[in-house]
């Protein structure tokens, strides 16, 4: 059966405390999906966000972010009042998330709720950090650590803590002993609150589609854990970094500045963390999207110091042996897998190979330097092993995408739609209901392509820092009329 979905960014959800998180509105908002058929929420990483505030910039892949947890649950259990919270300044506009605030403000307020909470007591908590200790541990401790040097990246802290000697390991864990059960307490909250919310949405049939980057943040209890996982110099420091060559986002490349893995050390231990970390991600979800995947193919490297991707060259990377190793440890597990950007043969070839279902994104379909109707991202060409999108969050929205693409382009654009008159702002159902009638198995489509918004509403703009993940949905927009229009598009094509 063909299905739909929305894909909508936890943190992009209406609330009273300044970022979108697992409140009552979360709960609401899955009401909202399986009133109007909906299979799926697809969601952003959930990890504790870093450099940019960018949830693909994490202080860790396994953790969780802080910022989503309710308070308004905290409120519940009496260890936050109500006064409190509303007295916290956590921005103000409704529409968009001030992280400088947040950072201020909402990690007091959590802190109280933790020195209130007796959580020792608490055997679910007990046993959660036992359970979790393999990962909680060293992120608790380097979280605890960096808050003690002012914030800043481990590679700037002192030797001995920066190289995990056992004495400075040891100092530290006395030292900082109520700051790393405090860390400890946010992930215990965050689970909870998560997994609740996961098993109401999977009680309505709504199922989550997680989204995980492919690479790590250098600046993350990862990698200062496991510096031997990555290609570090003796000093721990990045011999090559990550991002991706000159394309149609970027004239100089994208310059992420990931560590690169060092993946002989991978293959040599089975694959061992990969697997522990996919197996984490589906106790999180129901379907993983796996961000750049064609950097398990090929992986463009990039000397560390450079400024910008130019000098970047291509590597080979793990190939379908992954994927083996790991089917043989967790079974069939559903992956989506994002095959966009600079496409060959051999990504293709491991694609196909691994079973997994692509991306077709219709804002790609309409380049005037394509000729003839060949593009994979033409509607007429999906297959059913696909998932359809009309853009993602790294996309400009249907709207601005169609007024600021070429003349030409528009023309191609409403000839295939069979469509010269509709005023440009109006099109976004078109382009929706065209992706909605095709072959792909999944359709999954940005709630602000639905709400017909501008590029005021854009999650993200590659190679661009501070003005992204900002963007919130008004209360007053996830109207009756919205879902109506979801539920009506959603049964018409037979995807409900």
């Amino acid at each position: 059966m063909k299905t739909a979905g929305i894909l909508l960014p936890v943190s992009s959800l209406p609330s009273k405390y300044g970022i979108g998180c697992f409140s009552k509105e979360a709960y609401d908002f899955i009401d909202k999906l399986a009133e109007c058929r909906q299979g799926f929420w697809q969601i952003l990483p959930l990890g504790p966000t870093g450099y940019g505030d960018s949830p693909y910039q994490s202080f860790s892949t396994f953790a969780g972010n802080p910022y989503m947890i309710s308070l308004e649950a905290l409120i519940e259990e009496g260890v936050l009042t109500r006064k409190e919270c509303d007295e916290a300044d956590l921005g103000h506009r409704d529409n968009d998330t001030d992280y400088k605030k947040l950072y201020e403000n909402r990690y007091p307020l959590l802190r109280k709720a933790y020195e209130r909470s007796n959580i020792t007591a608490d055997n679910n908590y007990m046993r959660f950090v036992s359970e979790n200790s393999w990962w909680l541990d060293d992120y608790a401790l380097f979280m605890s650590v960096k808050d003690r040097f002012g914030g800043r990246p481990w590679t700037e802290w002192a030797e001995d803590i920066r190289l995990r000697w056992g004495n400075a390991m040891d100092h530290y864990r006395r030292e900082l002993y109520f700051d790393i059960e405090f860390q400890k307490y946010m992930q215990y909250v965050f689970f909870k609150q998560w997994h609740g919310l996961k098993a109401y949405a999977n009680g309505k049939g709504i199922k989550i589609i997680g989204d995980i980057p492919i690479y790590l943040s250098m600046d993350s209890s990862d990698v200062w854990s496991y510096p031997d996982l990555f290609q570090l110099d003796e000093h721990n420091m990045p011999a090559a970094v990550a991002g991706c060559p000159p394309d149609g986002f970027s004239a100089d490349g994208q310059l992420w500045g990931n560590p690169l893995y060092r993946w002989e050390r991978h293959k040599s231990t089975g694959y061992q963390w990969w697997i522990t970390r996919l197996w984490h991600c589906f106790n999180m979800y129901d379907v993983v999207r796996i961000d750049h995947f064609r950097g398990f193919d090929e992986y463009y490297s990039i000397p560390y110091g450079d400024k910008n991707a130019m000098r970047g060259h291509w590597e080979k990377g793990p190939g379908i042996d992954l994927f083996s190793k790991v089917k043989e440890a967790l079974g069939e597990k559903e992956v989506i897998a994002e095959d966009l950007g600079y496409m060959t043969d051999s990504v293709r070839a491991l694609v196909q190979a691994a079973g997994f279902p692509n991306m077709k994104v219709l804002e790609f379909a309409f380049d005037e330097r394509d000729t003839g109707c060949r593009s994979d991202y033409l509607p007429h060409n999906y297959g059913s092993n696909c998932v359809a999108y009309t853009g993602t969050h790294d996309n400009q929205t249907i709207v601005s995408w169609f007024s600021t693409i070429t003349a030409d382009e528009q023309k191609l654009a409403r000839q295939y739609l069979c469509d010269e008159y509709t005023p440009k702002t109006k099109l976004n159902l078109s382009f929706i209901s065209l992706i909605m009638r095709s072959a792909a198995d999944k359709c999954i489509i940005p709630l602000q392509d639905y709400l017909g918004l501008t590029d005021k509403a854009r999650i993200n703009t590659p190679s661009t820092v501070g003005t992204n993940w900002r963007w919130r949905v008004r209360r007053e927009e996830l109207s009756d009329e919205l879902f109506k229009t979801v539920r009506d598009i959603t049964i018409r094509y037979g995807r409900g």
